[in-house]
């Protein structure tokens, strides 16, 4: 076996695995013996006995190098597996333990394309960091077994049995400076290592000034306007603007434009570090204004965060890292507002909105329009950022009278 797969392996039979299916995630234990009657987890219970299964978990040592493999894996496994195979994400871990989640792809397809499937697993263990293991059930239908590859003789077999859902989702163990960056340097170090790669990147660091204090309090309230898309955030920031004769700042800033379609190409963790780059580029932006004039704010931390949250953690909400986890802490170097006002509207609403646009939009925002779960986990991330946190707004009425309410807000948390 390769020596960057020997730690993954090493407490093999604590790890609980993780299937997405139809946007939620089952689970499945390993056990060297079976004790008791054998249960066959959800995830395989559909399956016949012709049936054939395989799992990826990509194992690199580098996140970056992992992280754009895995991004790019399932593309592959779409384009080369036969017609008729299954293709659906799954993830490793260890319970309660950080750092121990691993990602990759979970396989079905029919007994006739096996040969052809493990030729290619076979050549892609060889030639990239992923740990392949076959599923087959016994001869009576009673259970299914795990092998891990290479097979053999050596290689013990495991029995699939059921799990319980893990108190918290398993995304919630890698997400720090991961899924969400809580500080400056973080976010940098994920770019900077990015720059053979990806020679944008260094034309995005650039954009920081020399000497960055993102924590540094202007004198003049600062105002950020959060919610989905087509709740009515740019038209209440251009009045505001008006209203109070403030500065109006945007989240990524307009420095950055040139290359936000590159980034959102990118898997998730360098993403990610794009747009947490781009808002200490913002702060800096607000530091400036807020000398001379109140700020106004489109969009900030607390979009960044509340995306990759729920983009993270799948399935119901309940599935949402606690209330009060670290998770939602604002990060202790970056200027935390004056006041946050989060629009809230119907869903319906929004969506009449957003097709008289009839704007591109990125990945997330369409699945907004498809996926109420998401939409959900996203509204709910908003409400649990803490420091400071979200005031809701119905942005249902009249644009003149959420204007009226929002400077009702201002005036009364920000004394102007």
């Amino acid at each position: 076996m390769a020596r960057h797969l020997t730690p993954l392996v090493q407490r093999w039979s604590a790890r609980v695995f993780s299937v997405e299916v139809d946007g939620a995630p089952q689970y499945f234990g390993i056990r060297e013996k079976l004790r008791g009657e054998s249960v066959h987890p959800a995830v395989f219970k559909k399956f016949q006995k012709e049936d054939r299964c395989y799992s990826l978990l990509v194992c690199s040592r580098d996140r970056i190098t992992g992280d754009r493999f895995h991004w790019e894996l399932r593309d592959r496994l779409l384009r080369e597996l036969p017609p008729g195979s299954d293709v659906n994400a799954m993830s490793s871990f260890i319970p309660d333990q950080k750092g121990s989640l691993v990602k990759g792809y979970f396989l079905k397809t029919w007994a006739e394309n096996s040969p052809l499937i493990e030729d290619i697993l076979c050549d892609l263990q060889q030639r990239s960091p992923v740990l392949v293991c076959s599923y087959s059930q016994s001869e009576d239908g009673q259970h299914w077994t795990q092998c891990l590859w290479p097979r053999a003789k050596e290689n013990p077999k495991f029995y699939v049995v059921p799990s319980e859902a893990p108190e918290h989702h398993p995304s919630a163990l890698n997400m720090i400076n991961s899924d969400v960056f809580y500080s400056l340097e973080e976010a940098c170090d994920v770019l900077k290592k990015c720059g053979d790669i990806i020679p944008e990147t260094l034309s995005v660091l650039r954009m920081l000034p020399s000497r960055v204090d993102a924590r540094r309090k202007p004198d003049f309230p600062v105002i950020v306007i959060e919610g989905l898309d087509a709740t009515g955030k740019t038209t209440l920031t251009e009045s505001l603007r008006d209203s109070l004769g403030a500065t109006l700042l945007r989240s990524p800033p307009q420095c950055l434009s040139t290359w936000r379609a590159r980034f959102d190409r990118e898997p998730p963790l360098i993403r990610r570090a794009f747009y947490a780059v781009g808002n200490y580029i913002t702060a800096e932006q607000i530091c400036q204004e807020g000398r001379k004039s109140p700020v106004v704010v489109d969009r900030f931390w607390h979009s960044t965060a509340a995306y990759a949250i729920a983009t993270a953690a799948t399935g119901p909400v309940s599935n949402l890292p606690h209330e009060g986890s670290e998770v939602y802490r604002w990060p202790d170097d970056l200027l935390q507002p004056s006041l946050v006002v989060l629009l809230t509207l119907d869903p319906e609403e929004r969506k009449r909105r957003l097709r008289n646009r009839g704007l591109m939009k990125t990945d997330e925002e369409q699945e907004l329009d498809h996926n109420k779960l998401f939409r959900l986990r996203v509204e709910e991330a908003y409400r649990r950022i803490i420091g400071p946190a979200c005031i809701t707004l119905d942005a249902s009425p009249s644009a003149d009278l959420v204007l009226q309410q929002a400077l009702l807000l201002i005036r009364a948390k920000c004394h102007l």
